[in-house]
């Protein structure tokens, strides 16, 4: 749920935008102006919303701001591609317009993984995974390594929750699913009008009743490093620490590694 802080933080930033923008540059007379920058009803109707709903927008007094008004505010200012995605995280939404798995270069995320010895994947905001190294498929044969049909990615939750064979594999499975579900509501709060972010807690709420019963908990958690246990075999267990790293060419993108300890 929006706070007013962020509220606050959005109108801010909106009529920042507002003010530095030049009449001139979108074909309107410059005339006397009291303020710099465009009019808030040259805005509004650029936009096609009402004025009064965007003096609202500024003023910080609305919480109820859409996915499809967020994205005729971004293209009514001509927000940059950072402005834009700046402007959906200080409103808790996912543009849709961000690029999906399909859309983002795997080369570089491939050669990024390949040139960490520990096991290291690469996962999207839907926690697909879109590159890994042959240490991570070593460790994890049955979520990378395993087939899949054409197109498909390895989803890790798909995996912890939908493959019988995870419960085995991780030690504490029951602590470590609960807290996947838990990090992954958090880490998804902006998706809400997100139709393959809902596709897909669906799928996992009518398939698997722990990540059901766990979804509707509402319990949020940083996803944060820690201790990591898996069992390889009967008498063969390996520990790892695990970190989590957030790509700054693409916010939602984030690296795993775990390294031995």
């Amino acid at each position: 749920m929006e706070t007013s802080g962020q509220s606050d933080a959005l109108g801010a930033f909106v009529r920042a935008v507002r003010e530095r923008l030049s009449p001139a540059d979108f074909g309107l007379p410059q005339g006397r102006r009291r303020a710099k920058g465009l009019r808030r009803e040259e805005v509004a109707a650029r936009c096609g919303i009402s004025p009064t709903w965007y003096t609202w927008i500024e003023q910080g007094r609305t919480t109820a701001i859409s996915v499809s008004a967020l994205a005729r505010l971004a293209e009514g200012l001509n927000l940059s591609t950072a402005e834009r995605a700046y402007l959906f995280r200080l409103a808790g939404r996912a543009d849709p317009s961000a690029p999906d798995a399909a859309e983002i270069e795997s080369a570089p995320l491939a050669a990024l993984v390949e040139a960490i010895a520990s096991p290291a994947y690469v996962l999207d905001r839907y926690w697909d995974a879109l590159a890994w190294n042959a240490a991570a498929a070593q460790l994890f044969r049955v979520w990378l390594g395993g087939k899949r049909g054409a197109g498909q990615a390895p989803n890790l939750l798909r995996y912890v929750f939908l493959d019988p064979r995870a419960k085995s594999f991780i030690l504490d499975w029951e602590e470590r699913a609960q807290r996947l579900v838990a990090e992954y509501r958090a880490d998804s709060a902006g998706s809400r009008e997100d139709v393959r972010h809902v596709a897909l807690v669906n799928e996992l709420c009518t398939v698997s009743p722990v990540f059901d019963q766990a979804w509707r908990a509402q319990k949020v958690l940083a996803r944060e490093g820690g201790s990591r246990g898996f069992k390889l075999g009967r008498a063969d267990r390996q520990d790892y620490w695990q970190f989590t790293l957030r790509l700054a060419q693409q916010a939602d993108t984030k690296l795993v590694v775990l390294h031995r300890r």
